[in-house]
């Protein structure tokens, strides 16, 4: 019997926790439950779970330095994180801990699962598209990194995965369908603003150095990699 994935959940308060460790221990998941920050990164470095779910706020260490502290040492595996604030800026701060996906409470059981299968999913393809090359971009699938002009560009996964996507038919216009469906495996809500903030942090890291602008929206559609 294949062994489903294991899975930490960092969340301070008990009802919630519980909620969420029982619909996944349904789902054939194995589950590590923990109470606070400290402990959550304790069991991370311990165990090795394949992913993990993150509340922003929680004792002695929150969410967000948690997921800043796993990156730093170089861990990859996808973070889900858990917030009950829906404000652009606590996205992308988020984002620039190097979380992976975010979901608001309060939030469905059925959208958890999606967002999990998602980010289990994306981390276990083993296809790659190899090096590919755009303008003064070089993203190597295999290696997972991405320089520009030579300067090497820390991403999370999913940055990764939507250059990756935008690389992969460069020129081409893109909707906004095609890439929640093909980054995420599933459709936001109407009038999300998900794809926005990642799409607007991945611009920020892309031209750091004032280069040129290479990710462009196309109004009304979705988005496209070009020269200007």
């Amino acid at each position: 019997m294949e062994l489903k994935p294991r899975i930490l959940i960092a969340e301070d308060d008990a009802a919630v926790r519980t909620a969420v460790e029982r619909v996944l221990k349904l789902e054939g998941y194995e589950v590590i439950t923990t109470s606070d920050g400290a402990a959550a990164l304790n069991e991370i470095l311990a165990r090795e779970p394949d992913m993990a779910v993150l509340d922003v706020m929680m004792p002695f260490t929150d969410g967000l330095s948690v997921c800043r502290e796993l990156r730093r040492q170089g861990i990859r595996m996808p973070i889900l994180m858990l917030t009950a604030r829906d404000q652009v800026t606590d996205r992308v701060a988020g984002l620039d801990a190097g979380a992976d996906d975010y979901l608001v409470k309060p939030f469905a059981i059925d959208e958890l699962l999606a967002r999990v299968r998602a980010l289990l999913r994306r981390t276990s393809v083993s296809a790659s598209l190899g090096t590919l090359r755009y303008a003064d971009v070089i993203l190597d699938s295999d290696r997972r990194t991405v320089t520009r002009n030579g300067r090497s560009i820390d991403l999370t996964k999913t940055e990764f995965d939507l250059l990756e996507l935008l690389m992969a038919t460069p020129e081409h216009v893109l909707s906004r369908d095609h890439i929640y469906e093909n980054i995420w495996g599933y459709n936001f809500e109407t009038g999300s603003k998900s794809l926005d903030v990642y799409i607007g942090y991945l611009r920020r890291k892309l031209e750091e150095d004032s280069e040129a602008k290479l990710i462009h929206t196309v109004r009304g559609v979705g988005y496209t990699m070009r020269q200007q």
